[in-house]
C-alpha cells in the first residue's frame, strides 16, 4: 500500500509555533540592538529557528501522518518532541534574552520544591517514555485525537524540563555540578535505551493499532516494531554521547573562565 505522506496543518500546532516565534524573534532583536551581538548572537536565533522547524516536522509535516501508519515514524515523532526540539529551543536562549522571565522562573522553581529538582526530571522523562508505551495507552493515543494531543504534551513537557536542568542559561539553586550531569544523563538514557531494546526484540507485535494497519514500505508489524525500537535505542545512545561531549567542553570553558576571574581579583 502507498503511504499517505500529506501535511496535517494542525491548528493547535500552528498556533503554538506562531506564538513561540512572535515571542522570541522581537525579543532577540531588542536584546541584540541594546546589548550587542554577544548577548544575542545570530547562531542563537538559528538554533531556536531550528527548534521551531523541528516542531513543524514533528507536528505538521508528513511525519505526523506517517506516524499513524508506521510505528517507526511515530517513534521518530516522539524523539523530535522529547529531545531534539527542546535541545534546540533551549540553546536559542541566553541570560539576557530570558531576563524578563528570570525572576518568575526562579520563583516557580522555589514553589515547585522537590519537583524542581533534577531527580524529578529524570523520573518524569523515564516515566513518560515507559508509561506511554504501555500498549493500551499507546493504542488509545493513536485512536483518539485528544489523547494523542495529551501524549505529545507529556513528551514535550518532559523533554523541556529534562534538558533545562542540563542546558539552562540561568543558574539554578539545584544546578548539577561535578559528576552530576554524567549520572543524570547515564541513568536516564540507559533506562530509556532498555525500553528501546525490549521493543526491538519483543517476540510479538505489541500494539493492536498497527496490527490492523495496511503495511507500508513492505514492513510487516513485527519488522516495523523492531525498527521503531532500534530507532529509540540508537537515538538515546547518540544523544547521550553528543550531550556528554558538550557538557565536558562546557565544563572546561567554565573552569577556564573561573580561573581568569580569580586571577583578575588576585
Amino acid at each position: 500500500m502507498a503511504a499517505d505522506a500529506s501535511w496535517t496543518f494542525d491548528p493547535g500546532a500552528l498556533a503554538l509555533i506562531g506564538l513561540a516565534t512572535a515571542a522570541y524573534v522581537p525579543r532577540w532583536r531588542r536584546v541584540r540592538v541594546k546589548h550587542g551581538p554577544r548577548a544575542a548572537p545570530v547562531w542563537r536565533l538559528l538554533v531556536f529557528t531550528g527548534g521551531l522547524l523541528t516542531l513543524v516536522a514533528a507536528l505538521i509535516s508528513p511525519i505526523d501522518r506517517l506516524g499513524e501508519q508506521a510505528f517507526a515514524m511515530h517513534m521518530v515523532q516522539h524523539i523530535l518532541l522529547l529531545d531534539l526540539a527542546p535541545i534546540l529551543l533551549i540553546l536559542g536562549l541566553t541570560k539576557v534574552i530570558l531576563r524578563p522571565a528570570t525572576k518568575r522562573l526562579q520563583r516557580l522553581e522555589r514553589a515547585a520544591g522537590p519537583l524542581g529538582h533534577p531527580a524529578a526530571a529524570v523520573v518524569l522523562y523515564v516515566a513518560v517514555m515507559w508509561v506511554w508505551h504501555i500498549p493500551a495507552l499507546y493504542d488509545a493515543a493513536l485512536e483518539h485525537p485528544t489523547v494523542h494531543v495529551l501524549e505529545h504534551t507529556f513528551f514535550m513537557t518532559a523533554g523541556v524540563l529534562y534538558w533545562w536542568h542540563l542546558m539552562s542559561p540561568i543558574r539554578s539553586r539545584t544546578r548539577l555540578t561535578g559528576m552530576g550531569p554524567i549520572v543524570y544523563m547515564l541513568s536516564t538514557k540507559l533506562l530509556v535505551g532498555i525500553l528501546g531494546i525490549a521493543i526491538t526484540f519483543a517476540p510479538d507485535a505489541l500494539y493492536a493499532f498497527y496490527k490492523d494497519q495496511p503495511p507500508i514500505w513492505g514492513l510487516d508489524p513485527g519488522d516495523d516494531q523492531a525498527l521503531a525500537g532500534a530507532i529509540m535505542a540508537l537515538e538515546q545512545s547518540i544523544v547521550m554521547g553528543i550531550a556528554l561531549a558538550w557538557l565536558f567542553i562546557r565544563a572546561l570553558a567554565e573552569s577556564e573562565s573561573d580561573e581568569q576571574r580569580a586571577e583578575r581579583y588576585a
